[in-house]
């Protein structure tokens, strides 16, 4: 497997990560036969160092450091908050304009509530012909752009469900009902939840850096289907 490179300097490598891999071994999947870090590793020919981390499920972008020092400085900036992440959701019915989530989170490693907060916006609704689930005579979703303020597990994954706009294809917090509809309907097989972008000013050379990552041709697909022009 080849990875998608966004970004290369001789400081960072981005790349868009495909949905269902690990950023790195981990407990949770331990019999993973790849994982990005591993891959990327190969693929330049040198140690790389995740700054961030993207769930297994979530595609998208995904930075490193080309050295433990570039890496730290990276994760310095975003414990400042002074590195913008957005992702976009497909969600379930008609969401808010835009707004904020600010509701304390747990993780499954910890009962302990922590301070969470989500801003998004809507991109884009539509209302499609599509019986996904008995209660709806059509398939109604919104288009979310999300930018997590805080970094918990699941947070946007989590913070949608609270208002009940669950993101489509989420298996642990969403609709399952609704995921099988569309499994069924419109061969969705992965959650529809992308790091679209990065915006940050580099720490080494002063430079404003924007990265963007294509959504999955799976994603685009389904939006296609469902009448969405925003992402073309």
């Amino acid at each position: 497997m080849e990875l998608e490179i966004l970004y290369q300097d001789k400081y960072f490598c981005a790349i868009n990560k495909p949905a269902g891999l690990m950023v790195h071994k981990s407990w949770v999947a331990r019999n993973a036969e790849h994982y990005a870090m591993q891959l990327l590793r190969d693929q330049l020919g040198q140690y790389v160092y995740p700054v961030h981390r993207l769930d297994r499920a979530t595609s998208g972008l995904l930075l490193f450091g080309l050295s433990s020092e570039y890496c730290t400085a990276a994760q310095t900036l975003i414990h400042e908050k002074k590195i913008t992440k957005k992702y976009w959701a497909l969600v379930r019915g008609y969401a808010p304009e835009e707004g904020k989530i600010d509701r304390p989170l747990s993780s499954e490693y910890s009962d302990i509530e922590k301070e969470a907060l989500t801003i998004f916006k809507k991109l884009e609704q539509t209302e499609a012909p599509y019986k996904v689930a008995d209660r709806y005579p059509a398939c109604r979703t919104s288009l979310m752009e999300a930018q997590p303020i805080t970094g918990r597990t699941h947070q946007l994954r989590q913070h949608f469900a609270k208002l009940r706009h669950y993101i489509i294809g989420d298996n642990k917090h969403g609709d399952h009902k609704l995921n099988k509809g569309y499994k069924a309907l419109l061969g969705l097989e992965n959650m529809l939840l992308h790091a679209r972008s990065l915006s940050f000013i580099h720490p080494y050379t002063e430079e404003q850096i924007d990265i963007e990552a294509p959504i999955p041709d799976y994603y685009d697909k389904i939006l296609t289907d469902l009448g969405y022009s925003h992402h073309r």
